[in-house]
């Protein structure tokens, strides 16, 4: 069969079955990340049906998904709401990276894999995931509660950090030395405080620049851009998908608005084929050798994320009901912990197949422990500490009066 006729027959299955995977997700009620793993490892070496002609432009297709991943989470947030979020949420954001961050190292080190695959294994299981979250309040109801803000906040903290993590990691992987790698990080610490910058001060003229009344032309020139930033960033080491969470930050207002509804199909679909791309390179054979650790590492972080939820909505005067509403709601993890396994595979290979199992048991699991933490964690004080009963009245013939005993 020619290339290209075997090329578009493999990338229209890819497609069709990711979106019967989405429509299955998505009556069920939960993500489709998960179903869309799976079918990456169906796909890949040692699966059902392994693709021959069109893994390169899957590849590709990845390498546009993670960048349209981080342009719509940019585009979602102001750089006044990330400075607002600095100055009132680094406490919680501290507590969430020592308690979430710490367990993925240590599992690291005790495997054998070195320090450079701690520090990746520990943003695999920082990190929540704030598409899934973001759908789980919807499905909730929960958009309107008291502790959402919390919630949201500790996500915004954690994708902020990730304009500096990402180049740090980014510089360990390619074995840069301290020097270089002090260069990359101020570097990337000079980009996020001029972009933030900018957008604080000239946002408007940004924005007015890149508008436009044309859906088309407003299309273009923000995926253009984008792409042009990211391929700066990359060739800079900072990381692409910075570059793009980046441009999202300094675009506002209706540009940010119409930008965001015209780029979400694609988002969509470029991260459907991203997390298929990851599944691609995961031998399913490598999985159950890794799956105790994988058991372990979830069932320990679970705890520490409701635990940073718990601590954070305490912190902002939420009663005890909504702090186990948020630590629940912040189990998840997804794209994030998938993006940087994708780039510590190629130094750490087990890398791969821990994530997969880590991340597939904790997104099925995340919109578990968001409706049911509270209930649980009610039923489980009140086993604790049942309430006293409360006395029966005294009943007024059961006891004679003085008069009475007296005989007056």
């Amino acid at each position: 069969m020619h290339q290209t006729t075997a090329m578009l027959i493999e990338l229209g299955a890819i497609i069709l079955v990711l979106g019967l995977l989405g429509r299955l997700a998505g009556r069920v009620g939960f993500s489709p990340i998960p179903l869309y793993l799976l079918a990456g490892l169906a796909f890949g070496q040692g699966g059902i049906l392994p693709l021959q002609a069109s893994e390169e432009f899957v590849a590709t297709g990845a390498e546009i998904g993670v960048i349209l991943l981080l342009l719509l989470l940019g585009l979602e947030y102001s750089a006044s709401e990330l400075v607002t979020s600095l100055k009132t949420q680094y406490p919680s954001g501290a507590v969430d990276f020592v308690l979430n961050a710490t367990p993925g190292a240590v599992m690291a080190l005790l495997l054998g894999w070195g320090p450079v695959a701690a520090v990746a294994l520990a943003g695999v299981t920082w990190i929540s995931s704030s598409g899934v979250i973001a759908k789980v309040l919807g499905d909730l109801r929960r958009l309107g509660n008291r502790e959402t803000p919390v919630v949201l906040g500790v996500l915004v903290l954690e994708d902020l950090s990730m304009a500096v993590y990402l180049p740090i990691l980014t510089a360990l992987l390619a074995g840069v030395s301290l020097a270089g790698g002090t260069v990359t990080l101020l570097i990337a610490l000079g980009t996020v405080g001029a972009v933030l910058y900018l957008a604080l001060r000239h946002g408007r003229l940004i924005s007015r620049a890149v508008s436009s009344d044309s859906a088309e032309m407003l299309l273009l020139v923000v995926f253009g851009l984008t792409l042009v930033v990211a391929g700066i960033a990359q060739h800079l080491q900072v990381s692409a998908a910075v570059g793009a969470f980046l441009v999202g930050i300094a675009l506002s207002g209706e540009v940010a608005e119409g930008a965001g509804v015209l780029l979400t199909p694609l988002r969509d679909l470029f991260a459907a084929v991203f997390f298929v791309f990851f599944g691609l390179h995961t031998d399913p054979a490598d999985i159950p050798p890794v799956l105790l650790p994988a058991l372990a590492l979830a069932a320990v972080t679970a705890l520490t994320k409701i635990a940073t939820g718990y601590w954070a909505a305490r912190r902002a005067g939420i009663s005890a009901k909504g702090r186990w509403r948020a630590g629940g709601t912040l189990v998840a993890r997804g794209e994030f912990s998938i993006v940087i396994a994708g780039l510590a595979v190629g130094t750490e290979p087990r890398i791969g197949p821990l994530a997969t199992a880590y991340v597939l048991i904790l997104v099925v699991l995340g919109p578990i422990t968001a409706r049911w933490t509270e209930p649980a964690a009610r039923r489980l004080t009140n086993r604790l500490h049942p309430a006293p009963r409360p006395t029966p009245p005294t009943s007024p013939t059961t006891e004679p009066t003085e008069a009475v005993r007296t005989g007056h």
